[in-house]
C-alpha cells in the first residue's frame, strides 16, 4: 500500500490506513493467542491426549498406534509439535511453518508407519471446540486460533 501510494505520488488514503489498522489488530490477536497457547501448552496437550485415548481406546490394544507407553508419549509429543507449529504460524502471520515443517512430513510419516489420521484430526477438533471466549481469549484472538486450526484440520483430511 505504501509503495502504491508512493508510486502515485500521494499519501496513503483512508482506505489504505484502514487496511493497515485491520492488519495490526489481527497481529495483536494472533500474539494474544500465541502467548496464551505457550502458557497453557502442557495442560492443553495432556487434556487433549487423554480425551483422544478415551475416544479411540482400540489404539491402545496390541498392534494399535498407542499400544505402549512409549507410543502414547509420542502421540502427546505429536499434538505438542503441531500446536507449537500453530503457535509459530500465529506469531509470523503465515502458514509457512505448518506447510514447511508439518503437513508434508506428517503425510509421509503417516503413510510409512500406517498411522491413523482420525485421532489427530479429532484432537485438533477437540482443541478447537474447547477454546472459548472470554475464558481463554478475546473474540478476535479465537477467530485467529480457529483459522490456524482449521487450516491444519483441512490438511489432515
Amino acid at each position: 500500500m505504501i509503495n502504491a501510494a508512493d508510486i502515485a505520488g500521494r499519501f496513503p488514503k483512508d482506505s489504505d490506513l484502514e487496511l493497515i489498522q485491520g492488519s495490526l489488530e489481527r497481529t495483536k490477536a494472533r500474539i494474544e493467542v500465541a502467548e496464551k497457547l505457550a502458557q497453557s501448552i502442557n495442560t492443553v496437550v495432556r487434556e487433549t491426549g487423554n480425551w483422544v485415548l478415551k475416544k479411540y481406546p482400540h489404539q491402545e490394544e496390541s498392534g494399535g498406534a498407542c499400544d505402549s507407553q512409549v507410543k502414547i508419549e509420542k502421540c502427546y509429543r505429536d499434538i505438542h509439535h503441531y500446536l507449537r507449529l500453530i503457535n509459530y504460524c500465529l506469531v509470523v502471520g503465515s502458514t509457512a511453518p505448518l506447510d514447511d515443517w508439518g503437513i508434508a512430513g506428517k503425510r509421509e510419516v503417516d503413510r510409512a508407519f500406517n498411522l491413523p489420521t482420525a485421532p489427530y484430526a479429532s484432537a485438533l477438533q477437540y482443541i478447537r471446540d474447547r477454546a472459548s471466549v472470554p475464558r481463554d481469549m478475546s473474540p478476535q484472538a479465537l477467530a485467529e486460533f480457529w483459522a490456524a486450526l482449521d487450516y491444519l484440520l483441512d490438511a489432515c483430511s
